[in-house]
């Protein structure tokens, strides 16, 4: 499970001023003037961060210069790339040892995964930086213990990697059009999520009646299950706790099995799994939308607002995918994905 609580500020502050870092090769990449030079910080080796930034390579072009910036443990030698995949060998071609603080002169920075955000928000520097591949849960933690965050003298960009609550609302509506009841279990720390999801459920036309019970912990789930699912037409799994949590969300499916009722969520493997449908951006299409942020970051500068916030956007539902076996089961017709995919890319 990837957990955004296991960190604590005071101990990611330590780890991220005792860390190494490892750089690979120079490429060139597309962007305007303002931002011709990218460095790419990356905290971990996940599937997806790798398929992140292969995507930034892939969509490079002459010009410009490219650095991936790997963080390593303090007084860890980086592995060396023995037995690696073609890919790997790719990216990790030229790899030598390389302090941080010479990165500080490129025009952009962007930072892939909650790890690489922490540490590129507490390094010193004014260039402009975006934070890619954050759940909001991520965000929000990361909000509320690193004040370096709204730093006055630099621009900040955050994408997060699940689209917003309206568009998932907006994809059940055009599933079921004569439902209005919809079911959350949620967790106490997933409040900022829910304080979304209220927001979009209200301004929806017409409103959708949600209904939300808490679950501190395993065995709370299967009661606060019990108290949405006769109230509900279908149910959501929130990108929290419960979502990334396997055994969670097969207690959510099965109950949702059980009742007939639709299960949508933000991930593929929810769908593959039983759920009914999901709106998700692949992390391509999340580095191409990543891309076009950084060009708005680097262009504004700093003083161009009078908030210090940071310029946040949800991922872009690029993709819909549905279980036609789940649709089937149900007695639904549904569109095609395509079809639906256009529905969610309409303007509202």
């Amino acid at each position: 499970m990837n957990s955004f609580l296991s960190p604590f500020p005071g101990r990611l502050r330590r780890a991220v001023l005792a860390v190494g870092f490892v750089w690979a090769g120079t490429a060139s990449f597309a962007a305007p003037a303002s931002a011709s030079s990218l460095t790419v910080l990356m905290g971990d080796d996940a599937a997806a961060s790798s398929e992140f930034v292969q995507q930034l390579r892939a969509d490079q072009e002459p010009g410009g210069k490219f650095e991936l910036v790997r963080l390593t443990p303090a007084g860890t030698d980086p592995q060396p790339p023995t037995e690696a995949t073609d890919t790997e060998r790719a990216a990790n071609a030229g790899v030598r040892t390389r302090s941080l603080r010479t990165a500080s002169d490129a025009p952009l920075t962007m930072a892939v995964g909650p790890a690489a955000a922490r540490a590129a928000v507490e390094r010193p520097g004014q260039e402009p930086l975006v934070l890619a591949m954050l759940s909001r849960l991520e965000y929000e933690t990361l909000k509320a213990s690193s004040p370096a965050l709204r730093r006055g003298d630099r621009r900040v960009g955050v994408l997060l990697r699940d689209p917003a609550m309206a568009d998932q609302l907006a994809l059940i509506t055009a599933v079921l059009p004569q439902k209005h009841r919809i079911g959350v279990v949620a967790t106490p720390e997933s409040e900022p999520l829910v304080r979304e999801l209220q927001r979009a459920a209200q301004g929806a036309n017409p409103p959708w009646d949600l209904r939300v019970e808490y679950a501190p912990d395993a065995k709370s789930l299967a009661n606060a299950l019990r108290q949405v699912v006769p109230l509900s037409d279908a149910l959501m799994v929130l990108p929290d706790l419960i979502g990334d949590s396997q055994a969670a969300t097969l207690s959510v499916l099965r109950a949702g099995a059980s009742a007939g009722l639709p299960v949508f969520g933000a991930s593929e493997g929810l769908v593959r799994s039983g759920g009914l449908a999901a709106a998700v951006s692949t992390p391509s299409q999340l580095a191409q939308q990543a891309r076009l942020l950084g060009q708005k970051v680097a262009s504004a500068g700093t003083g161009s607002s009078n908030s210090n916030a940071p310029l946040v956007e949800a991922a872009t539902p690029a993709t819909v995918r549905v279980n036609a076996t789940v649709a089937r089961g149900l007695g639904l017709r549904m569109p095609e994905e395509r079809e639906l995919t256009d529905r969610l890319a309409a303007p509202r």
